[in-house]
């Protein structure tokens, strides 16, 4: 039998807990975008009044396969420019593919998903009449990009991804009909178990499963929204076959879990569909 602990998802966690590296990660992301461009950031985005609201998903799916794992919500800069204070508060949604995660529990007794979506809304104040010397959303936008790529390499690497390396550039339009910029990654994901061997002992065995990330960043005429994910590129228990012993039985057979066992497409599906629909 497949048994005892995997290196999957190594320090993270279920529950409503902050994931190590999370927060660090968004914090340094939203505090490189605002502090290389404050007073064009606060020209384009400010008016709004009271707290931020949560990033909306609207494709039914997030409700179905997905459960929420973490929430933030805060000022996340505060800066002086000429006598007018600008503050950057944004809210983000952390979600896993719960099907993963359990396969992954019940698997490899490991916590968290390899499968993972998250969601920022990003609001500067006050509004652009209130401030000098404003900058144009086009150079604004690209300091955001610029942040957001960076920030994005490191969230894999936090999230258990090593070799993360940005493949891919393009642009695709959101359904509420803005057009983003879109990031690709690719990097791999450690997996370890034991399993059993002759005269009643135990084999370690240790693998990898490649993965792919994609994050997007655009403006919707308010705010800056930024969206993405990560899932496998290849079966995990093919990716557990490449590991296994010469003479041991193949992955299919010792990993009796449909989901680690599923077409990695369905995930690549869910996490393009889920980016979209962020409103």
């Amino acid at each position: 039998m497949v048994g005892t602990r995997s290196g999957v998802m190594a320090g993270s966690g279920t529950g409503r807990e902050s994931k190590p590296g999370t927060t660090t990660t968004r914090r340094r992301l939203l505090a490189a975008a605002g502090a290389a461009t404050t007073v064009g950031l606060a020209g384009c985005l400010g008016g709004r009044d009271g707290a931020v609201p949560a990033p909306a998903v609207t494709d039914d799916r997030i409700e179905e396969d997905w459960r929420l794992v973490d929430e933030t919500s805060g000022t996340i800069l505060e800066t002086e420019v000429g006598p007018i204070t600008v503050r950057a508060l944004e809210h983000t949604t952390i979600h896993e593919h719960v099907g993963m995660a359990e396969a992954i529990a019940e698997t490899f007794e490991a916590e968290g998903s390899p499968v993972v979506f998250f969601a920022t809304r990003v609001d500067l104040r006050p509004g652009v009449d209130r401030l000098p010397l404003g900058i144009g959303r086009d150079r604004v936008m690209s300091q955001v990009r610029t942040a957001a790529d960076d920030a994005f390499r490191s969230q894999l690497r936090d999230a258990g991804l090593e070799d993360v390396e940005r493949t891919g550039e393009s642009t695709i339009e959101v359904e509420t009909g803005h057009e983003a910029t879109q990031y690709t990654y690719r990097g791999s994901f450690p997996l370890s178990t034991e399993i059993e061997a002759p005269g009643g002992t135990t084999q370690p065995v240790s693998g990898s499963v490649e993965m792919e990330g994609r994050v997007a960043v655009w403006h919707d005429g308010t705010d800056v929204l930024l969206a993405g994910g990560a899932y496998p590129v290849e079966r995990v228990t093919a990716a557990m076959n490449e590991a296994l012993p010469e003479r041991a039985p193949d992955a299919d057979t010792l990993i009796e879990n449909e989901t680690l066992a599923a077409d990695p497409t369905a995930f690549e599906e869910d996490v393009g569909a889920l980016i979209v629909a962020v409103e």
